[in-house]
Parts: structure tokens; sequence; C-alpha cells
């Protein structure tokens, strides 16, 4: 039994979690004397279908979309199914793997939640949080969850969370932390294609990565050996699809990708990670609503603005994801390159380890004409 909390901009709440192998009718009634909420069992996406559990409802309108299924009951074993030993009964008989729509009855007691594909990596709540647990643990991919409420009613937040932690003997672990780990043990990323490609600054070798997360392809520009103890240059940039190929006016990210491409031609050796952090349509649009964001406050905006740092932005996944990516290549030692260096958190996880920062440019004319 763990306490396990989401995101401070997400719920900002803990849930108390037990692999649903584990269930019994104590900790059912300890649930609902001392955590409160409602209790339910979160499924991997693959249980529910080998089940043929069917949503609660076929449009959706919860804010973080908690994919409920249709309450449930054991048909067999059960007195009214609401009491702790019922329902730790009807948890029992859907963890079987020979279970069947046949073994159940709707509407019941046990409220069934189904958990995307990727656990956590794709959606960072306690449904997809109790899965991975359960599964990291070696146990069938599901968990009892239920959340945690103060005596008032209302929801207990981390201070309140910890204190119950305490006064329980029950450990505390963050989605966040879930994140870390799976991003450091496991891999996501495989070599989709590779070729040497011949640009302005010279040959680089480009390297596609596929990742198993969703269908983002992500490219790496490799010049030179990368690999040893001296330190290696590194520039991860954010694709951006109406600055990288158009180069309108007004746009610095376009200077900076060519401005480190050239960088790493001078030292002969280094690596350029193009990002890809959403569709070619989804990007387009960013860029062209933050353009005309910019175009309204120009007044308010000095350099700094301008020139943040690619990774600045981007959520732990896809920082992980890079972070995979450099760590396949063979990275250890990096030199990043960015005007604006900030501490990443977890990175030695992935065997990186970041030794200085350069400073890139925005300005076009620090970038020399290649000789043909």
């Amino acid at each position: 039994m763990i306490i396990l909390v989401d995101d401070e901009d997400r719920e900002n709440e803990g849930d108390i979690v037990v692999a649903a192998d584990k269930v019994t009718p104590q900790v059912i009634n300890f649930m609902a004397v001392h955590a409160r909420g409602l209790i339910c069992l979160a499924l991997s996406h693959d249980k529910v279908d080998s089940l043929g559990l069917p949503p609660m409802t076929q449009n959706n309108q919860a804010p973080l979309s908690t994919a409920f299924t249709i309450s449930v009951d054991a048909r067999e074993g059960v007195d009214n199914g609401v009491t702790a030993a019922d329902r730790a009964k009807t948890i029992k008989t859907i963890m079987n793997d020979h279970c069947t729509m046949a073994d159940l009855t709707t509407p019941g007691h046990v409220f069934p939640l189904r958990a995307r594909r990727g656990g956590v990596l794709t959606r960072t709540g306690q449904t997809e949080g109790g899965v991975d647990l359960a599964r990291l643990a070696g146990l069938k991919p599901g968990a009892v969850i239920c959340e945690i409420m103060n005596e008032d009613g209302t929801m207990s937040r981390l201070p309140t969370l910890l204190k119950f932690g305490k006064k329980h003997g029950i450990k505390i672990v963050t989605v966040a932390d879930l994140i870390g780990y799976r991003l450091h043990k496991e891999s996501f990323v495989h070599t989709a294609a590779e070729v040497e490609l011949p640009t302005r600054y010279g040959r680089f070798q480009a390297i596609a990565f596929e990742n198993e997360l969703d269908t983002r392809t992500h490219l790496a520009l490799v010049m030179g050996d990368i690999n040893g103890d001296e330190p290696c240059l590194v520039r991860v940039h954010r694709a951006d699809l109406v600055s990288d190929v158009l180069g309108f006016t007004g746009s610095r990210n376009l200077n900076r990708l060519n401005w480190a491409l050239e960088r790493i031609a001078q030292e002969g050796r280094g690596v350029l990670l193009y990002l890809r952090t959403g569709s070619n349509g989804e990007m387009a649009l960013d860029t062209l609503t933050n353009f005309l964001h910019r175009s309204e406050n120009a007044d308010n905006l000095d350099d700094s603005t301008a020139a943040a740092s690619p990774m600045a932005g981007m959520n732990f996944r896809e920082y992980g994801i890079g972070a995979q990516i450099l760590s396949h290549l063979g990275l250890n030692k990096i030199k990043v390159m960015t005007n604006n260096p900030h501490p990443f958190h977890g990175l030695a996880g992935f065997g990186l380890e970041i030794v200085d920062w350069v400073p890139i440019s925005d300005s076009d004319s620090d970038i020399e004409s290649p000789s043909n």
C-alpha cells in the first residue's frame, strides 16, 4: 500500500494504491474508513478489452478524461456487492485470467478504470500510475485506488497527505517519480533509418529515431566520432515547421539551428538533436499563435524571452525521450549549446553529464557562408 500523488498542475491529490492481486476486505475497509474517496479498480487497456467492459459513457466529458467503464459485481460469492468482502471478491474475480463478462453482473459496486497504453508516459494520472506500479512489482497490471479526503469532505493536498502517510505508516511516491523511473529503466526509442546527409556545413550522419510512446519521429544529425571521454557538443532543437522551413522574419529559431550546425562543423564533432513535439499542423499553429502574441506585445519582450532554452518548455516525457536518444548514441559527457542554462535533473540516470554550456547566437550575421 502506497500513496500516489499527481502533479501540482493537475489535481494535486493523493490516492491510496494497492496492487489488485493483493487486495483484501481489510484493504477495502481501510480505504472506505480512512481515505473516504471513491474506490476504483484501475485496469490495463488489454484487460478491459479482454473482459469486454464498455465505457460508462460514449461522451466522456470528465475534465481529465477519466475512463470509467460500467460498474460491476461478481456474479457468484457475493451478497449485496457493497460490503468490503464483496468488493474484494469482485476485484479478485476480475483479476482472474479466465474471467469474462459472464462472471460479472452490472451495474455493481466496483468501478473499473481503463488505463491508457504507455501508462504514466502517456497520461499522468493515478489510474495509469497504479497499473504501472503493479506491473513494475511483477504483479498483474491492475490496482485498487482511492482518493484521500479530509474529515470535512475536502480533498487532501500534499501537506495533509504527508501527515496521513506518517500516521498510517504509508510511503508516498509521486507520478513524476514514476515517470522518471520508467524513463531511466526502460528504453522507448529505436533507430528507424540512417543515412549520410550532405549539408551546407558538411556531411552529417542522419539517424531517425522512432519511439513507442507516440508516432513522432525524431532526428539526430551526427558529425565525427562522438564517443569517448572527450565532451561532445550537443544542441537540442525543438522542431518548428514554419520557422525552420520558411524562416519568417522575426524568428530566431532558424538562425539558432544554422548556427549550431556551423559550430558543430567547426569543431568537427557533435550532435544536433531535432525533436518533434507535435504534429506538423500543431507545430505550425503554435508558431503562428506565438508570432501573433509577439507582434501584439513587442514592447514587452526582451532578448531573454526570445532566446529561451529549447528544453525549457518540454514536458518530462519529451525531455526523457531526448535523453534516451543521446544515451542511445553513446554520449557521456556533453557540452550543451543554449543561452539559458538551467539544471536538468535526472540526467545521470541516462549516463549523461553536462560539463559545459556553450552560448549560441541568434543573429544571421554571425553565420558564415560556407565555401563550395
